[in-house]
């Protein structure tokens, strides 16, 4: 083994082994590649011109276009949180199911799958859905179990039906992935890879995940009547207009970016400013105050992954690491299909230990440019990363959903993985789908870019 493939190894061990100890994030991304460059540096098998490189990228990230709507989605979710917009939707969605068991639980489905992809936040959405929706759903006689799991699958839902934080992360590596894999291939001006391609693309895979949840919903549990007279407060919750107007401006921000009306950052700037102007009746300081705070807090730790996980990125290629995947890619059975179900899978076992920001901007810029060169549709690939990483969610140990859940419910750790347990294999049902079927990823953005 060269001293290359050592550090390389010893790099991503330590990077694990520190995520799992607890440490922070951002500072295991940045300190461990930092210390397995200079040590590369000493043995002579890295370049330190890469390390002055560093700055240029950071430049390079904060001034991405595509990157300057994570903010504005993020304070978009945030005020729909604390305004309460989101919470009058779902009472508002979920009074019409007539209140029986099985048609709340396909209620809360659907508005669930709204209100995450308005606010973009898993933490928001489940612990809202926990505390308003899990109640109703208990006293309609839906399972413990069944309202658990179905509340963190389509509380999470959001991160892959447009407008989403993953899939704009994602666009943002696949455009660089593939702009970098034609240059290899001597196509200098390649047709670019938008956010309109991968919002369009996910929308008809997020749509089968839905469905699969509405069919398992269905074909598993008795209606059954509730015994109270509504969700909020044993009060009557009917449909109103201020409801309708949140939908409105929740659907209208994607259908720009979709149709070509706006950019990415116009069409988020549309969202805030829609939700502003519907809050001002209810809304004070404090709330504006709070959402910009945490819209704060927020878009820096996301920006600093990025960062940091750039860095890990680059000192990989200088170690040669991206020549050692792509030899270990071109060399699996069945090519370009072998290739990409070993990239599906390490994404799948990694969503179990590592957020979906890291392993986007570790995983794809190394194996995606790999892949486009063999012959893998770009658009295809999004979705299916898309799928996978919102498997990563609800897996344990890390799943993000299951820590809000967990702090927001009674229900013990176990209990809840095995009530998530037939949400991640209808999710790894749906990935195999569009797997076997590339057209209900490609289809849309074929006839609608």
């Amino acid at each position: 083994m060269s001293i290359e493939v050592l550090l390389l190894v010893l790099m991503f061990c330590s990077v694990i082994t520190g995520i799992l100890c607890g440490a922070r994030i951002l500072i295991v991304l940045m300190l461990v590649p930092m210390l397995i460059a200079l040590v590369g540096v000493g043995f002579d098998v890295f370049d330190t011109a890469l390390l002055y490189a560093i700055p240029e990228r950071i430049f390079g990230i904060m001034g991405n276009q595509i990157l300057y709507a994570i903010p504005l989605f993020i304070l978009m979710g945030k005020l729909l949180e604390y305004s309460g917009l989101a919470e009058d939707m779902l009472l508002s969605l979920a009074g019409l199911s007539q209140q029986r068991g099985r048609s709340l639980a396909l209620a809360v489905l659907g508005t669930s799958v709204i209100i995450a992809a308005a606010t973009g936040i898993v933490g928001a959405t489940i612990t809202m859905l926990a505390a308003i929706a899990l109640p109703a759903l208990l006293r309609a006689g839906v399972s413990e179990k069944l309202s658990a799991g179905l509340i963190c699958a389509s509380g999470s839902l959001g991160q892959l039906i447009p407008p989403s934080i993953v899939l704009i992360l994602l666009s943002d590596q696949i455009s660089n992935a593939w702009i970098l894999s034609q240059r290899e291939l001597g196509n200098f001006s390649p047709e670019p890879i938008s956010v309109a391609h991968i919002f369009s693309a996910a929308i008809l895979p997020g749509l089968l995940l839905a469905a699969l949840y509405a069919l398992y919903i269905i074909f598993t549990m008795r209606s059954s009547s509730f015994n109270e007279d509504q969700i909020a407060n044993g009060k009557p919750h009917g449909f109103s207009i201020h409801a309708l107007l949140v939908l409105g401006v929740i659907i209208l921000v994607p259908l720009s970016i979709v149709f070509g009306f706006a950019t990415t950052g116009e069409a988020a700037s549309i969202g805030v400013f829609g939700t502003a102007l519907l809050m001002l009746k209810n809304a004070n300081v404090s709330i504006f105050k709070m959402a910009l705070m945490e819209t704060v807090e927020l878009t820096g730790v996301i920006f600093g992954i990025i960062i940091a996980a750039s860095v890990l990125a680059l000192v990989f290629r200088g170690l040669g690491g991206d020549e050692s995947v792509s030899v270990l890619l071109a060399n699996m059975p069945g090519d370009a299909m072998g290739a990409l179900f070993i990239v599906l899978l390490v994404i799948f076992l990694l969503g179990f230990i590592i957020e979906f920001i890291e392993i986007t901007y570790i995983v794809i810029p190394i194996t995606a440019p790999i892949l486009f060169a063999m012959g893998v549709d770009p658009i295809w690939f999004a979705v299916l990363v898309a799928v996978n990483l919102q498997i990563s969610f609800l897996t344990p140990p890390l799943g993000i959903a299951l820590f809000y859940f967990q702090a927001v419910s009674s229900i013990k750790a176990l209990a809840l993985y095995k009530a998530t347990l037939s949400f991640i294999i209808l999710q790894i049902l749906a990935l195999l789908i569009v797997f076997i079927f590339p057209k209900i990823a490609t289809w849309l953005p074929s006839i609608l870019i």
